[in-house]
């Protein structure tokens, strides 16, 4: 994948924008942009750690492309809430500064939870701001419902139910699972 350059932003934003599955061959992309975005202290996020030692990118992971150029990308990992299953983790949700506000990022959440409900994933959850995904009927759970394997501000824990009652019940700790 090619780097976005300062003098190639210009000729991209005219260009078509193209969303699909991340493949392993991505992969080098993605950790550019979540270095680019996030910078180094992206790896202490908690939801790193849930992730360590599972395949890259599950079925649910999106990126939107301009032409090679990746500039967007949200990550869905599969995870168990203490004995229930199957739920995503949702994190991260990268943009490009250059393309930032643009709704590349809403249309990646919106793909990526309609693509998660057809194939009757519990619910998603993730540790984030209600500002921001209060527009994809994300809302806060009930303080000790969900925990997970690291620091995390229990207030930013946010989930929504995929399928009728998915998080009426659950309780316990998140952890990566194989689908």
């Amino acid at each position: 994948m090619s780097k976005l350059q300062p003098d190639t932003i210009a000729p991209l934003a005219t260009a078509a924008v193209v969303n699909r599955q991340l493949m392993p061959s991505d992969q080098a992309a993605v950790s550019a942009l979540h270095a680019r975005v996030f910078g180094p202290g992206r790896f202490a996020r908690t939801a790193y750690r849930v992730r360590e030692g599972t395949a890259p990118f599950s079925p649910f992971c999106r990126g939107a492309f301009i032409g090679d150029a990746l500039i967007a990308s949200i990550r869905m990992s599969p995870v168990a809430i203490g004995a229930s299953h199957p739920h995503l983790l949702l994190g991260p949700l990268a943009v490009t500064p250059e393309f930032s506000g643009q709704g590349y990022g809403k249309a990646l959440v919106e793909e990526a939870l309609t693509s998660a409900q057809v194939q009757k994933i519990a619910s998603v959850i993730l540790v984030g701001d209600m500002s921001y995904y209060a527009r994809f009927d994300f809302a806060p759970v009930r303080p000790g419902q969900i925990t997970f394997p690291g620091p995390v501000n229990p207030a930013r824990i946010l989930g929504r139910a995929l399928q009728p009652g998915a998080l009426d019940k659950v309780q316990g700790t998140v952890a990566a699972i194989t689908l």
